[in-house]
């Protein structure tokens, strides 16, 4: 189990973060606002996620994973992990890869 995150080459926008995310499946949108917080829990699929805009730092097994703008982050099946939004809040896309 564990987490990766690939920083984004240059800058990407949501058209781009959308095909990339359609080679997996439908992407769910989301957002949060300001200093929001997800508790520690885990998911039984593989989640593919991109920040489109402001930031959110994944806590994954003691490694805080840092994303903003285009950054792609891979959750393993059952990886526990919680997450802190920015200060400006966050907006995302991602997908359930089942596998």
């Amino acid at each position: 189990m564990g987490a990766w995150m690939t920083p984004a080459e240059g800058r990407i926008g949501r058209d781009e973060i959308e095909r990339a995310l359609a080679r997996y499946g439908t992407p769910q949108w989301w957002s949060n606002g300001a200093d929001e917080r997800y508790a520690p829990h885990s998911h039984p699929y593989h989640k593919v996620l991109f920040c489109v805009a402001g930031s959110i730092a994944f806590h994954v097994e003691g490694d805080n994973h840092l994303l903003s703008s285009g950054d792609r982050l891979d959750i393993e099946p059952g990886t526990e992990h919680a997450a802190s939004v920015g200060p400006q809040g966050v907006q995302c896309g991602e997908v359930a890869v089942e596998e």
